[in-house]
């Protein structure tokens, strides 16, 4: 992986990472915003802390460890990735209460747009800010964007240390059997 300097990640803040997106998705993943090392890479869940593309293999959505840069490789599984809010950030608490109530607003034209069959966003409390929704819980949810439904997952980021490797393949397991029935 490409080291980066203190100042190469600075100058990737407010960058922006494309989605990974196609239309009737079985699951469209997304994050909170991109992060430096993600904005700088242009792939998203790129900091090698981050636990999304090993919680994504053990939970059995991919048959191999997939690296930041393939992620292109996740429409042929039926995967794609998006973000709440669309400018990098050092942290997700730089980000304003307005900016996730319009990525809430712009994530749920997304949906409804791209169909995809579930949208799983990583992380509870970006949901609850987006979706004006304080009692939202980990798990599905009543909520839908046209047919798309909505499931919260626990962020994978290595700085949530509530939640295991293994616990969080159990959760996104449990989605992955939901988004695969008919």
């Amino acid at each position: 992986m490409t080291r980066f300097t203190q100042a190469q990640l600075e100058a990737a803040r407010d960058r922006l990472v494309p989605d990974v997106i196609a239309d009737g998705l079985h699951v469209l993943f997304c994050g909170i915003n991109p992060g430096l090392m993600s904005a700088a890479t242009g792939h998203h869940f790129a900091r090698p802390g981050n636990r999304f593309w090993p919680v994504l293999h053990r939970s059995g959505f991919t048959s191999r460890l997939l690296k930041p840069a393939e992620e292109r490789d996740l429409l042929a599984c039926g995967l794609g990735i998006t973000n709440v809010v669309a400018r990098a950030t050092a942290r997700a608490d730089e980000l304003k209460p307005e900016e996730y109530r319009e990525g809430g607003r712009l994530l749920a034209a997304k949906a409804e747009r791209y169909a995809p069959r579930w949208l799983a966003v990583v992380g509870v409390t970006a949901y609850r800010s987006a979706f004006a929704d304080r009692t939202a819980q980990i798990g599905p949810q009543e909520r839908t964007f046209g047919d798309t439904r909505v499931w919260v997952l626990p962020n994978p980021s290595g700085l949530n240390a509530h939640w295991t490797l293994e616990t969080m393949a159990e959760e996104f397991a449990r989605l992955r059997e939901a988004a695969t029935e008919a």
